[in-house]
């Protein structure tokens, strides 16, 4: 039972930081030096992000339950690296559930106050201004998602 645990905890971590990375470094570059307008490009990305948020909230549910059952079947002195790898998944989720419940939503929400497509709204249009802030604010999330993930992969490296 015990492997199980852990074998699913390395499952739900594999398939979620190794989807950030996937993300971040091949899905979105492509999607913006490939498609034909960065319309396109959001479009496909800001959908991919969705389901990558919700991969990512079922794997850290998966992995708090099979830890929680690990740590109490654990000695006291593993029980502060199963805290910690608790505490970065927790930051995790917090950053995966503000980004798909708040910030993306007021992405699509100035998207469309802006015509449908900010890439054609002027400059000093206000959408657009609040659109970009807002992106920006999306890949800091993300990017603070990934360091925790790719710091609970270090953790989880580490137990005996």
């Amino acid at each position: 039972m015990l492997t199980l645990f852990r074998a699913l905890r390395l499952f739900a971590m594999v398939i979620w930081v190794g989807g950030l990375g996937f993300f971040a470094f091949v899905m979105a570059p492509v999607a913006f030096h490939s498609l034909p307008s960065a319309h396109d490009a959001g479009i496909m990305i800001g959908g991919t992000l969705r389901i990558l948020h919700w991969i990512g909230l079922v794997g850290g549910a998966v992995f708090y339950l099979a830890t929680g059952l690990l740590w109490l079947r654990a000695r006291v002195t593993a029980r502060a690296e199963y805290a910690i790898e608790m505490i970065l998944v927790g930051l995790m989720m917090a950053g995966t559930f503000y980004s798909q419940f708040r910030i993306l939503p007021a992405m699509d929400a100035d998207r469309a106050l802006a015509c449908g497509s900010v890439e054609i709204a002027s400059a000093d249009n206000n959408e657009r201004i609040a659109f970009e802030r807002l992106h920006a604010l999306s890949e800091k999330v993300e990017e603070f998602v990934l360091v925790c993930g790719l710091g609970l992969v270090f953790v989880m490296s580490r137990e005996s």
